[in-house]
């Protein structure tokens, strides 16, 4: 398979696994047994375990990593269920992949991961001053993401909002493309898509605009920003859908929903996911970040029509954001720490690293790393231009720690669609997500205390 299809799908089938359930407060002690053969504090230090996805390295460069380290590597496959049984029996893998954008406030604030500011602070490898400010999604200070301690890296990133789009599209519905320096504005964003949009006997044949991106929570949570204000009020026990800004960016949704331009909780994509659809010709817009860029790569013909455009607006706040930030942590408990942030410095600085920022898969984790960003094509060109620009909108939108997001998500996708198809007003859907988003973060606090 080629590593372009391959690596797409490994990292989407990641995400989903990874917020597909949350980690309940404590785990029946009986299935620690069932799944802990050694969670890597056995082998007198030889072993280090490492809960990941199958294809985190190759053979070659897994053996390579193990006799620098002086370890054997033992992979369990990522399940958050047997992550939870671990956690609970307080036999841990010795490093976890995981999402930093959603993962690191909800098991930071339950004591479960390790402070990495000591190790960074002895480390020749890995900086902190050279950390690229996507890290800061794995930082928490114990009430608010984005400051504190690092509990983690990311091993690339993108800002999630950009979005690419097909040229050749644009020039047969007779559209101007979108420029590459200023945004758009989310209300011209619908209106293209909705113009982009081919439907064949009621049905659409090719989707003018994909916008739900991570997730609708993502969005939404981006769009209130960018209009000026947060779903979550100070503390992060708390949302808030009537505010101004927030109901703003849920009636923005909720129109794009009703359109049936692209895929939303009301309609989601029989295919999954982005990448095969815009692959096969069946969508103009993709709310992707530089990441996708890869996905595209593999077909020269659609590289050549594939441009990539700054995060569109809903207000005069501009900013760009980064859902993502998929890497590493270490457990409290794990008991091979010091052996768990030596592969961190491999991982994250070594030759996996560069052949990942090669690749191009994403933005690269450590500043020093950005000049070997792929540039020789020209898809690849204006990418990095286009990315070049939009860094400095980067921002940290945090998450609560009182509930994963797939949480909150799984209430978005019960109460928009039969609010949208019976055509509730945005003020009543506002009210009704608040109430059970509450609800759900009132009983997660509980647990934390």
């Amino acid at each position: 398979m080629p590593v372009s299809a391959r690596g797409s799908l490994d990292r989407r089938r990641f995400l989903a696994a990874s917020a597909g359930a949350a980690l309940t407060a404590a785990a029946v002690p009986g299935c620690a047994a069932s799944v802990d053969s050694g969670s890597g504090s056995g082998g007198g230090g030889k072993t280090l375990t490492v809960m990941t996805v199958g294809e985190e390295w190759d053979a070659k460069t897994k053996k390579t990593i193990e006799k620098t380290l002086g370890v054997t590597i033992r992979v369990i496959t990522y399940d958050v269920t047997k992550l939870n049984a671990l956690l609970s029996a307080k036999t841990p893998p010795d490093v976890v992949r995981g999402v930093g954008a959603t993962d690191t406030p909800y098991f930071a604030a339950r004591g479960l991961m390790t402070d990495l500011d000591p190790y960074l602070a002895k480390s020749k490898v890995l900086k902190a001053s050279d950390l690229a400010p996507a890290n800061d999604v794995w930082r928490f200070d114990g009430k608010k993401q984005g400051a504190g301690p690092r509990y983690g890296l990311a091993k690339d990133y993108s800002q999630d909002c950009m979005f690419w789009y097909r040229a050749d599209m644009f020039e047969e519905a007779g559209l101007d493309l979108p420029s590459a320096t200023e945004p758009l504005s989310m209300d011209e964003w619908l209106d293209l898509g909705k113009r982009l949009t081919r439907r064949r006997l009621g049905k659409v044949k090719v989707y003018g605009l994909s916008a739900g991106g991570m997730g609708a929570m993502s969005q939404l949570m981006w769009m209130t920003a960018s209009a000026g204000g947060s779903l979550f009020a100070d503390g992060m026990a708390t949302v808030d859908f009537s505010s101004p800004e927030a109901r703003k960016a849920l009636a923005w949704y909720v129109d794009y929903a009703k359109a049936d331009i692209g895929p939303s909780v009301v309609n989601p994509n029989p295919d999954g996911w982005d990448g095969p659809t815009y692959q096969a010709g069946r969508m103009a817009m993709s709310c992707d970040g530089h990441w996708f860029g890869s996905v595209i790569a593999g077909d020269a013909k659609l590289a050549k029509v594939s441009r990539l455009a700054p995060a569109p607006q809903l207000g005069s706040h501009r900013v760009s954001p980064c859902f993502g930030g998929t890497g590493f942590w270490i457990p409290k408990d794990a008991k091979n720490k010091e052996a768990a942030w030596k592969l961190f410095e491999i991982h994250f600085a070594g030759k996996p690293a560069q052949e990942r920022v090669a690749g191009g898969w994403g933005l690269p984790p450590l500043n020093s790393l950005r000049a070997k960003l792929p540039r020789d094509t020209a898809i690849q060109k204006q990418a990095y231009a286009a990315q070049e620009r939009e860094l400095p909108y980067f921002a940290v939108l945090p998450v609560s720690p009182y509930a994963q997001t797939d949480a909150l998500n799984g209430i978005l996708s019960k109460v928009l669609p039969d609010a949208v198809k019976s055509g509730t007003p945005v003020g009543r859907i506002a009210d009704a997500l608040t109430s059970r988003m509450n609800e759900q973060l009132a009983r997660g606090k509980g647990l934390v205390g």
